[in-house]
Parts: C-alpha cells; structure tokens; sequence
C-alpha cells in the first residue's frame, strides 16, 4: 500500500494538534500523561511536536482523556490554533 504524501495543511493541522495537546499537558511530563494515556513517550514525543501529524482517533482520544481534554474543546483548539481554558 503506497501512502498519499499529506498536503501542507494536513502538516500543519498536525502541528496545531500537537500544540493544543502540550498546551493542555501544562506541567504534567510526558512520561506520566504516556503511561496514563498507554502510548510511548516517544509517540507522545512526536505527536506533540508534529512529527505525527496523523496519529490515530483511539490514541488522540487516550491522550486527550489523560489530560482531561475534551474531545470538542481539542477540535476547536486545532481548528482556532488556541486552547480554550476549560471553565
């Protein structure tokens, strides 16, 4: 199976991500949201710095759930490119 290279949005939609996972980390390491969410460092790693820009719903979700981020409000983080402080 030959993979589609991603466009130049699809990159950038996934550094957006990432930048909305580590904004929600805060202060937490990653070693400690990895283990919670059951994911490498590593993945975390590039998840976070957008060398993922992709990564899989279950593993977005599990991360997500470590940080006590919403679905919804992830979504509208990536699209607006900031994180809304949870009320």
């Amino acid at each position: 199976m030959v993979r589609v290279p991603l466009t130049p949005e699809e990159r950038e939609r996934g550094e957006r991500l990432g930048a909305a996972l580590r904004a929600a980390r805060a202060e937490r390491s990653m070693v400690e949201v990895a283990a919670e969410a059951g994911i490498s460092v590593e993945t975390l790693r590039k998840i976070e710095t957008g060398r993922i820009p992709t990564p899989a719903f279950f593993t977005v979700a599990a991360i997500a759930d470590a940080v006590s981020l919403p679905l919804e409000a992830l979504r509208s983080a990536v699209e607006s490119g900031r994180l809304a402080k949870a009320s």
